[in-house]
Order: C-alpha cells, then sequence, then structure tokens
C-alpha cells in the first residue's frame, strides 16, 4: 500500500459528503471508497465504486476532502486526472466520474474504453 499526495482522482464536495453520510449511516466509519475500472460492459471497461475495509497491498490510497480512496495501479493508468461527482434525482442517481482519458463510451453511461 502507498499513500500519495498526487491529484489521481478527485472528489467534489458532493461527493465526498455522500460517501461520509453512506459510511457514517452504514456504522463503517473506517472504511474507503474503492474507485477503479473492471474489464466488462461494450465499451471494453466498466467504472467499479464500493466501500471497502482497507486498501489491498499493490494499492495507491489518496486521502481527497476527508476520504479515503483506494485504487489499484492498473485503474490509475486508465483513470489520472478524473474526478467523481455525485448526482441526485429520480432517474441515474449516484456517483457519476468525468474522466479526460475515456476516448469511447456507449449509451448505457457505464461502459468506457
Amino acid at each position: 500500500m502507498q499513500q500519495t499526495k498526487e491529484m489521481m482522482v478527485s472528489l467534489t464536495e458532493k461527493a465526498a459528503n455522500k460517501v461520509k453520510q453512506m459510511l457514517e449511516k452504514e456504522n463503517k466509519k473506517d472504511y474507503g471508497l474503492r474507485v477503479g475500472i473492471v474489464m466488462g460492459g461494450c465499451s471494453g471497461y466498466m467504472y467499479d465504486i464500493s466501500l471497502d475495509k482497507a486498501p489491498k497491498e499493490s494499492d495507491i490510497v489518496i486521502e481527497e476532502k476527508g476520504v479515503r480512496i483506494f485504487m489499484n495501479p492498473e485503474s490509475i493508468a486508465f483513470m489520472k486526472g478524473s474526478t467523481v461527482d455525485y448526482k441526485d434525482g429520480l432517474q441515474n442517481a449516484g456517483f457519476k466520474i468525468s474522466n479526460p482519458n475515456v476516448k469511447r463510451s456507449c449509451g448505457c453511461g457505464h461502459s468506457v474504453g
């Protein structure tokens, strides 16, 4: 596990507050936010966002607005410079990632390449 000050991924204020609310509500105060990509989807990769108890050995840990973010090295290369936001609404509420490295995406909004 490595800690870094370099801005690999940032959280908006709204996203950071939502993560803190979720950790409080689920009584997971020591957890962090896992952000990354996994193989799949119609464009080749899909975003993976979840709460995780601890970083894995190879993870990079980023401290952002009071939230620990866990990322594996493979995801960092693809997601460097991305911003995680949280959108409210009746449809498509949830975490949204703005990634300057995406070359293509599809209509589902969850698959990128």
